[in-house]
């Protein structure tokens, strides 16, 4: 409690409890300002760091890049959405299937692709999340290229998920499980070994660790929070479609953790942050310019990620000052 406090005082730690503060209590914002589409970006915002957390656990930790991480927002989803269209509403059946299926999806492939390196692993996660790309893309019953629209997982007489502050509170209270965690993940021994594997893989080995499995073990575990990302999204819309596992989705979390800092606790939510934002407002800026030039938003966005790339190779976090403790 005490190293706790004591971050709070540096200039780092205030900006993140400000950051987190302000989610705290932002449907409350919304509502006294009346700007109810805030609320909805913001949600969105969670939810995707909930994701980009999870792909910084391979990624940022363990220096995976993995080109297919959002098959598992389409694993969860469309769990989620399958249930929901066969009668089985409830959130107590629903996520436990969701999370499982992601789990076994990311133990399957992690078994595969980690006997790999380098491109033929990127090419490996992107190959399979493209194989349930088109195996969604062509379930008819649930609206194959078209997606479908699904009801709302039920937690009967506990949280009503159709009201939109009650599930942006459950959404940021997930956020904070998921940071929680994964400050756990990184200063464990588990998180250590998963560096020092990432740094020199021979070394670690030669010291007696099994890289394999604690690389296997990471990647299933960022499986199941991206699934549990993957459930939210699904919700936060009611709606499932093939889109939500793109390759594009897979390259935007990728994009989000290193514009954020990899390898860093607030990275993914400082990136998740500043990517909303600059889309929110360059789509605008653009569109004032010349109209429909705001669709290709990410002809500016490029050059800026290369900037901060050159400029401040730890993203955002590295604009904030050293680290403490």
């Amino acid at each position: 409690m005490a190293a706790l406090l004591a971050s709070l005082r540096t200039p780092r730690g205030l900006i993140v409890a400000l950051i987190l503060l302000v989610f705290a209590v932002l449907p409350l914002l919304t509502q006294a300002f009346d700007q109810r589409y805030l609320l909805s970006i913001g949600t969105r915002i969670v939810i995707w760091s909930i994701a980009a957390i999870s792909l910084n656990m391979i990624l940022g930790y363990g220096g995976l890049v993995s080109f297919g991480h959002a098959v598992f927002f389409g694993i969860g989803g469309y769990a989620v959405g399958i249930l929901a269209a066969n009668g089985l509403q409830s959130a107590w059946l629903q996520w436990p299937v969701a999370i499982a299926a992601s789990i076994l999806w990311a133990a399957l492939v992690g078994a595969l692709s980690l006997r790999t390196r380098g491109v033929y692993f990127i090419m490996i996660t992107l190959a399979f999340a493209q194989l349930v790309y088109y195996v969604s893309a062509g379930l008819e019953a649930y609206g194959a290229d078209d997606g479908l629209n699904i009801s709302r997982s039920r937690f009967p007489g506990l949280i009503d998920l159709r009201d939109k502050a009650s599930f942006y509170w459950l959404c940021f209270v997930l956020l904070l499980g998921t940071l929680w965690f994964c400050g756990r993940f990184a200063n464990s021994r588990f998180g250590f070994v998963l560096r020092g594997a990432k740094s020199n893989d021979q070394r670690m080995m030669a010291l007696g660790f099994p890289v394999f499995h604690y690389r296997l073990a990471a990647f299933t575990l960022s499986g199941a929070f991206g699934g549990l990302a993957g459930i939210l999204l699904a919700n936060e819309g009611a709606y499932i479609s093939p889109a939500m596992m793109s390759w594009v989705k897979s390259g935007d979390l990728i994009v989000i953790v290193v514009l954020g800092g990899m390898g860093t606790l607030f990275g993914p939510l400082y990136g998740t942050i500043a990517f909303f934002v600059l889309e929110e407002s360059l789509k605008p800026l653009l569109d004032l310019v010349h109209k429909g030039w705001g669709e290709y938003w990410q002809i500016v966005f490029g050059p800026m990620l290369v900037l901060i790339a050159l400029y401040a190779r730890g993203g955002i976090d590295s604009l904030l000052g050293r680290r403490h403790g």
